[in-house]
């Protein structure tokens, strides 16, 4: 039993591979094949932006993609090079480089081993719970975010021109620009548009062949048959080679020039990966382990760099386009891999013939399948505060960037959780004719204190920010009892948990009910928290007669000690 759970842990996709089901193969493999037809160009591209040659991002997406289909615990994420990385890649390593094109692939392979290498350790430290922090809110603004940021970037190249922009605003201002000036390409425009009507078609149509492959290769034969190769802006050949080691020269200065950019790719790497991980498992009404993802990205970013790729991440815009194909298992990115590998080997000016704007409506379609206004909606009627961490997710992603979007996002949940800790609910607890046990009387106006007794419930932990906030409820509950106070009963079973700030208001509650001539007592209190107020040096102040099982027992004690 230990052995299989460490192989589930290890590798998961031996234990997918042995409880493969044979009507998994059909949309695994046609998935796998649409998918080739954005892994070719995306890496391809993404490899010029970091300033490396265009293989090294076609290496960067077949390792990795063969590796992870054995070490990832996500079925249907793809990996591969990435937009937001591209630029921290080129200005860690062309530096470096000093134009020399050898060391700069030799330091970017360095690069991945060092990233993967950090996200490894992390993940064997288990610290892959950062994804618990990747609340629902941060999930559906963040995936807006990226769904508007990847459509505005590709706009221009479905209509077949370009623009400079520094931010997502800076962009579609100039976008919007160039379309008035006139620069709209009407022969891209339609091979662009429409590649998104063919690819919409198909899906309304829910045609088993994916509308992604027959608008890629129709787009090559119609654009092969025009001779359109030199009027149109085209994704370009396939350059020739397989992956290889290429490490030479490196050195440990290198190691040490590339320790810090290594780990600031690792936190962007994997804080994008766990939001898609845990997103797309969770549509699939799956989960997914963090420090196992950490540990799976990181092996594959390892694996990137012993053979001439560079650091990735998992794609939100190439999963999308395995999830709407149909894509079941790893299979998918081994197909996609293979795929990869044949064209190479067999047809690689193939490509050559792939209008840059048929690839855009490919990565736009793909994008706006992450879009979830219908949720944004929803989680405004049901909780404002929540919606308000969505939206901030969302502009920042959109507005700052993925990284910077996260993080703003993450620390407004924890100011959230500091608030709802500060303020949390409470209640003053009463007797309800026909119903058995107390209960809150803002809720039931109908019931009636016990003359003599107030029953108190604080539905938080007690921290230094509400420790104030719970003593000056409790004076309050006795300062307006209709009858004088004998007895204050903590209904104590929600106190998880206190510190010192809290225990010093604890003590000053005591005082100054004792001051009147009040009692405090705890019922329900759970034992560790009793054993915090021992050791804080109060256990003598407060001994065990102040101490009840249930309500009812403190109840039948505070009437036995009035009876008497």
């Amino acid at each position: 039993m230990a052995r299989q759970s460490s192989l589930r842990s290890w590798l998961p996709g031996v234990e997918v591979a042995r409880r493969y089901e044979r009507a998994w193969l059909r949309p695994d493999l046609t998935a796998g094949v649409a998918l080739t037809a954005l892994l070719i160009p995306a890496g391809m591209g993404y490899a010029e932006a970091a300033g490396l040659p265009p293989e090294t991002g076609l290496y960067a997406t077949i390792v990795p993609l063969l590796v992870y289909a054995l070490v990832g615990p996500s079925k249907i994420l793809v990996l591969g090079p990435d937009s937001s990385l591209a630029p921290i890649i080129g200005a860690a390593v062309l530096p470096l480089a000093a134009g020399d094109p050898d060391r700069a692939v030799a330091l970017a392979g360095l690069l991945a081993i060092l990233m993967g290498l950090i996200l490894v350790a992390g993940g064997l430290l288990n610290l892959g719970f950062v994804t618990d922090l990747l609340s629902k809110p941060i999930r559906l603004g963040y995936l807006n975010g990226i769904a508007l940021v990847v459509v505005v970037s590709q706009i221009p190249k479905l209509l077949g021109f370009s623009v400079d922009g520094v931010n997502l605003i800076d962009e579609a201002r100039n976008t919007v620009v160039a379309i008035a000036d006139g620069e709209i390409d009407p022969t891209a425009a339609a091979f662009g548009i429409g590649g998104i009507a063919v690819i919409l078609a198909f899906k309304l149509l829910h045609s088993r062949i994916p509308g992604v492959l027959v608008a890629v290769v129709g787009a090559i034969v119609l654009a092969y048959v025009l001779g359109l190769q030199d009027d149109l802006p085209m994704v370009g050949a396939l350059p020739e080679g397989l992956p290889a080691p290429a490490l030479g020269g490196l050195t440990w200065s290198d190691v040490a020039d590339l320790i810090v950019p290594a780990a600031g790719i690792a936190l962007i790497a994997f804080a994008d990966t766990g939001v898609l991980s845990r997103t797309f498992a969770a549509r699939r009404g799956e989960s997914v382990n963090g420090s196992i993802e950490m540990r799976a990205i990181g092996t594959a970013n390892v694996a990137s760099g012993l053979l001439g790729g560079f650091p990735m991440s998992a794609s939100s815009s190439r999963t999308p386009v395995a999830e709407q194909n149909g894509a079941k298992t790893q299979l998918v990115g081994v197909v996609g891999a293979l795929a990869i590998v044949l064209f190479i080997l067999v047809a690689p000016g193939v490509t050559g013939y792939l209008p840059s704007a048929v690839l855009a409506s490919v990565v736009i379609v793909a994008a706006t399948s992450l879009v979830d206004v219908r949720g944004m909606v929803a989680m405004w009627r049901m909780s404002k505060v929540e919606a308000s961490l969505a939206i901030a997710a969302f502009l920042g992603v959109a507005l700052v960037g993925v990284l910077e979007g996260i993080v703003v996002a993450i620390a407004l949940s924890f100011v959230a959780v500091v608030v709802h800790a500060w303020q949390p609910y409470r209640a003053e607890l009463v007797v309800v004719p026909d119903l058995d046990g107390y209960h809150d009387l803002a809720r039931h106006p109908e019931g009636h204190r016990i003359p003599g007794l107030v029953i108190a419930r604080f539905d938080a932990q007690l921290f230094f920010a509400n420790g104030a906030l719970f003593d000056d409820y409790v004076r309050g509950l006795v300062t307006d009892a209709p009858d004088p106070v004998r007895w204050v009963v903590i209904a104590s079973e929600p106190l998880t948990g206190l510190d010192t700030t809290a225990v010093d208001e604890l003590v000053e509650l005591d005082q100054y009910l004792d001051s009147h001539g009040v009692r405090l007592v705890f019922a329900e209190m759970k034992g560790p928290v009793k054993d915090r107020l021992i050791l804080f040096g109060v256990g003598d102040r407060f001994g065990h007669d102040r101490f009840y099982p249930t309500l009812d027992a403190a109840v039948e004690a505070f009437e036995a000690g009035r009876s008497g």
